[in-house]
């Protein structure tokens, strides 16, 4: 967890994506003075003038030019205004620069156009919206595209999924900067889903609807206030007065991946929040997050993470 001020650059361009400049302005360029430390944020641009964003919006940059990229600890490139469009050469420099130097470089949406263009997504996994992502793979085919997912981060470089999961991304940044009280504290001003893991699928095969949605927030709350009961597929399924079968069914299509891995990844993020907060020994958190024991909390937290509980602790516990 960092204890030093990231300075954030933000990448404006003429036809700026609105939506993803929004949120990386929401989510680092909000002055956060209770925050020790918070972010410094600039805005740039490779244009001069000012920049027309969509929605008939007009954006002045601090700064013109990629000159400002040189300090940057963390660059977002908010969305790309044409994915058939090769960014500005000075941009694409820049970027493999601050690559090379350890900066960390973000895209949300199409921003993910922008990246291999620059040479810095080669041998890398990546994501982006879905309807773009059988492109994205089909010119650059030294990528692992993950068109199924929201979010990725590989060695430094992160993409996101649609609109909405430039949101995630960003959260996830904080959370990995500042720990996961701040993060969640981000989340509440936000509105958002404190969490969600960058493997979750990005689309569903139909909408939810209002109906949906109420049912699966209702569960999603019960479930993480009896997180460290014994439930089960088959509990949650009662809960919501369906057989397993139908349960099932109806979880799938709504959320887009079975309850029981689901719920398992619930569990795994709940220990997550612990090892990063408290001070608790590995089997009272097995306990409170519903695993029968340590040695099975291990399992699945190192298997779907990639990481050690451990070793999780040693790098995001300040305590």
């Amino acid at each position: 967890m960092s204890h030093k001020t990231n300075h954030v650059v933000v990448v404006a361009y003429d036809g700026l994506c609105t939506f993803e400049f929004g949120v990386a302005v929401e989510a680092f360029g909000l002055p956060r003075p209770e925050i020790y430390g918070w972010y410094d944020f600039t805005v740039t641009s490779c244009e001069s003038g000012p920049i027309r964003a969509i929605g008939g919006i007009l954006v002045v940059p601090e700064y013109h030019g990629v000159a400002v990229l040189e300090s940057a600890d963390v660059i977002v490139i908010p969305g790309w205004r044409d994915v058939e469009e090769t960014p500005p050469q000075e941009l694409l420099t820049a970027l493999r620069q601050a690559a090379d130097r350890g900066a960390r470089i973000v895209s949300l949406c199409s921003g993910a156009f922008v990246l291999p263009a620059a040479g810095v997504l080669d041998g890398r996994q990546a994501t982006t919206h879905w309807k773009y992502a059988e492109k994205l793979q089909r010119l650059y085919p030294g990528i692992a595209v993950k068109p199924e997912i929201l979010y990725t981060e590989d060695r430094g470089i992160f993409t996101s999924a649609g609109s909405a999961a430039a949101i995630d991304v960003c959260l996830h940044i904080i959370r990995r900067d500042y720990g996961v009280a701040i993060g969640n504290s981000v989340a509440r001003r936000l509105v958002a889903h404190p969490h969600r893991e960058g493997g979750q699928k990005q689309f569903i095969e139909g909408a939810m609807g209002e109906e949906g949605t109420q049912w699966f927030a209702e569960l999603l709350s019960w479930v993480r206030a009896n997180i460290n009961e014994k439930v089960t597929v088959d509990a949650m399924a009662r809960r919501m007065n369906m057989s397993s079968r139908s349960f099932a069914r109806k979880f799938n299509g709504a959320v887009g991946e079975a309850p029981g891995r689901w719920l398992l990844s619930v569990r795994v993020t709940s220990a997550k929040d612990l090892l990063e907060t408290t001070q608790l020994s590995l089997e009272e958190i097995a306990a409170e997050c519903g695993f029968s024991d340590a040695a099975l909390l291990r399992h699945h937290f190192t298997r779907m993470l990639g990481t050690t509980p451990s070793a999780y602790r040693r790098t995001f516990n300040a305590g």
